[in-house]
């Protein structure tokens, strides 16, 4: 189930607000936000962050100064969907994988080098795609054995450049 979300950004109050045994400034601050986070749950809001961000402005006829703004984040669900799962094929065991593996090589031409996408999920699953690779490659190697080069390591030798 996968849920679309509607954000809404206020600006973080900058006074705190008087209340009934609210004393000092940092309980009234608190109050003030408290405030503000109360009103929009009413509304259905849910409080996600609080984010400091730059905001450009205007100074003088032709300046900018760069200020930064504090601001509540909210968000609320628009709607709410529900994703179909694909069925996903049973993995064959690893001994069938690698004959399914050269009955597709014995069908190939001898020079085509075989096409394996192993599917991604359950142990099982990668260990069968894992054997049915290595088969595929051994299989490959015997078959270009006379004459074409052996897939392997890098041996940290370059061409020249024609």
């Amino acid at each position: 189930m996968m849920a679309v979300y509607e954000y809404k950004v206020v600006p973080a109050p900058e006074r705190g607000r008087k209340g009934k045994g609210v004393k000092g400034p940092r309980e009234r601050f608190a109050n003030a936000l408290q405030t503000v986070m109360n009103e929009l749950g009413a509304e259905g809001w849910e409080y996600l962050r609080a984010d400091t961000l730059p905001c450009e402005e205007r100074s003088g006829l032709t300046g900018s100064t760069t200020t930064y703004q504090n601001m509540l984040v909210f968000r609320r669900v628009l709607s709410t969907y529900v994703t179909k799962s694909v069925a996903k094929p049973k993995a064959l065991p690893a001994p069938e994988a690698a004959k399914a593996a050269e009955t597709a090589l014995s069908r190939a031409p001898d020079k085509a080098v075989p096409s394996i996408i192993p599917e991604r999920g359950s142990d099982a699953t990668d260990q069968a795609a894992a054997a049915a690779a290595a088969a595929a490659l051994t299989a490959y190697r015997e078959s270009t054995s006379g004459g074409a080069p052996k897939l392997g390591p890098a041996t940290g030798r370059t061409q020249k450049p024609d």
